[in-house]
């Protein structure tokens, strides 16, 4: 019997579980990699040592001394070197923060990741934080435990809808456990897949695996809190401070977003080695982190300073504490998007917890000026301005609020928090730290069958907006298309000659580490017409595995249809109601 036919409680109790334990393995194994990489890179070399989270036995008389400070842009840039040639060298998509890699498995690659990618994502993040880049663990162990859960998936014989399910169940896991936020680390999986929805499918397998991961983690490493219990509480007269550190944290996690997205773009469009990217990036990190320790690595031991208000927190050799207070939501945005946008290996969802405790902080610092009586102490001002930035910048508001409350202990802030999640949404608008998100359920392609048949029937591929780029020449070089696609996050490209006439497609996967002509590896897929109905191109789309069905008339490509096309059609015709569907 296989165990996709078995019931769906059986069925996700076990593979849950198994999930669990490799996910628990994966945080592990990650964990003491990243501190062997800090002890080289950071100790050895430039001789400092960053402070760590309360959870992990941080204190509060940390000092950092160092005479040798003036070597970090040897330890980043280094660091950085090592992380290019690995990814470049032997899995490209290992780049970036990993996490929107297992967004885009689910949605576009049927859950399947290439074996050698969670290994080289491993070490490759490793180093990169290691030796002092911007940069989390939440998406390498992510990416990491995505990677293993398809391996498992194969194992197991898992049919395509179980296998995506597996891929976003291991990656919710492996936040949980690193995190020890099982709670938040699932439902995390199940929202961070939509801007505007819930994959419900993923959340009961999600919980299994993420609290079995976390009680074996916790029994290894503590179950303390990352960041011990914070005595965060605060008076109901306090939700108009929390309101407007929501409305700051919305817009700073706005300028996270577009900051973070424009270098990652302008690095992607450089014309050098990609091997010298993260090089570069690694330099103008090391180089930052001379005048701003604080944005190093990931940061949480830094939080848990600011937590405890020790003045060991705004240590700078070279700026004054005022201005660095200032200062730091900035630069650590800079310099995350120096690390991760140069090609680095890392995630973004621990720098931006770190960006929204400076900016709570700072806020903080306002409210006590203005309303001394309102502001006590810093900590309720710095896990919620964590939970609210991040909460925006992902599109995942609801998991980032509960993890961030299981990490802090500080249950009594929920309210506080929520109002303030939803506010930092709000003004943060659609823009995402995670590219390979779609709008809701029936916009992935995933879900396509749940689209309306009877109008798709009725409906042609002439009553939608063609795309008419990207395309690809059958005379361009493999490296040209490869570039567009990790670009625009996209898993494969159309073909055509110098006449224009279609010729088929060329994946990713089997262009990475090629060369030559794209004519070469392309392969022919089926393709629709003008008068295909939207349902024969949704059954292109279902055949193929992508989000566009290539539109051909007389042999010809006049452009690609996208499955955002179709809902636009769609939707637009069902608010005229031609169609006469209830």
């Amino acid at each position: 019997m296989s165990i996709s036919t078995l019931p769906y409680f059986v069925k996700w109790i076990i593979v849950g579980t198994l999930i669990g334990v490799v996910a628990a393995v994966a945080a592990l194994t990650f964990i003491y990699a990243l501190e062997l990489c800090q002890k080289f890179f950071l100790e050895q070399i430039v001789g400092v040592e960053l402070p760590r989270p309360v959870g992990e036995g941080g204190l509060g008389n940390y000092t950092l001394t160092s005479e040798r400070l003036w070597l970090l842009p040897v330890a980043t840039g280094l660091g950085g070197l090592l992380s290019g040639l690995l990814v470049y060298g032997l899995a490209p998509e290992a780049e970036g923060h990993g996490t929107d890699a297992a967004i885009n498995a689910y949605h576009r690659l049927r859950g399947r990741i290439r074996r050698r990618v969670p290994f080289v994502k491993l070490v490759a993040s490793a180093v990169t934080i290691g030796s002092g880049g911007s940069a989390g663990r939440e998406g390498p162990t992510a990416q990491l435990s995505a990677g293993l859960g398809s391996i498992i998936a194969d194992i197991l014989r898992l049919n395509d809808d179980d296998r995506r399910i597996v891929t976003m169940v291991a990656a919710g896991a492996g936040i949980g456990t690193i995190f020890k936020a099982p709670i938040g680390g699932a439902l995390f999986a199940a929202e961070v897949l939509y801007k505007r929805d819930v994959e419900s499918e993923v959340l009961f397998p999600a919980l299994v695996a993420a609290i079995v991961g976390y009680a074996i983690y916790g029994a290894i490493t503590g179950f303390t809190p990352v960041f011990g219990e914070v005595p965060a509480h605060f008076d109901v007269r306090q939700l108009p401070l929390f309101a407007l550190l929501g409305l700051v944290s919305g817009a700073v996690a706005y300028v996270y977003v577009k900051v973070f997205y424009y270098f990652h773009d302008r690095f992607k469009s450089w014309h050098t080695s990609p091997y010298v990217k993260p090089l570069v990036g690694g330099l103008a990190v090391g180089a930052l982190g001379i005048v701003a320790p604080q944005i190093l690595g990931v940061g949480y031991g830094w939080v848990s300073l600011l937590i405890q208000e020790s003045p060991s927190a705004f240590y700078s050799p070279i700026l004054p504490a005022v201005l660095l207070i200032a200062l730091l939501p900035l630069l650590k945005i800079l310099a995350t998007s120096l690390t991760v946008g140069s090609g680095g290996s890392g995630g973004v969802f621990a720098p931006g917890l770190v960006i929204g405790a400076f900016v709570g902080y700072d806020m903080y610092l306002v409210f006590k000026t203005l309303f001394p009586s309102l502001a006590p102490n810093a900590a309720p001002f710095i896990v919620v301005g964590m939970l609210s930035l991040f909460g925006a910048a992902s599109k995942a508001p609801l998991a980032t609020a509960i993890m961030v409350v299981e990490m802090t202990g500080s249950y009594d802030l929920l309210p506080a928090a929520i109002i303030a999640v939803a506010v930092a949404r709000l003004v943060s608008g659609e823009d995402s730290l995670y590219r390979s998100q779609v709008p809701t359920r029936r916009d992935s392609p995933a879900h396509l069958e749940e689209y309306h048949v009877p109008l798709l029937m009725e409906m042609k591929v002439a009553d939608c907006a063609l795309d008419k780029e990207p395309v690809v020449k059958h005379d361009d070089d493999v490296k040209k298309a490869v570039t567009i696609m990790t670009t625009r996050s996209m898993s494969a490209l159309p073909v055509v000659d110098d006449y224009g006439n279609f010729l088929g497609a060329v994946y990713l996967f089997e262009l990475l580490g090629k060369s030559g002509r794209v004519g070469k590896y392309a392969r022919k897929i089926p393709h629709v017409s003008p008068e295909s109905s939207l349902l024969e191109a949704l059954q292109v789309i279902g055949q193929t595995g992508l989000t566009w069905a290539p539109v051909v008339d007389d042999g010809k490509l006049i452009g690609v249809l996208t499955l955002q096309s179709i809902n636009r059609a769609y939707t637009q015709r069902l608010g005229k109601g031609k169609s006469g569907v209830q």
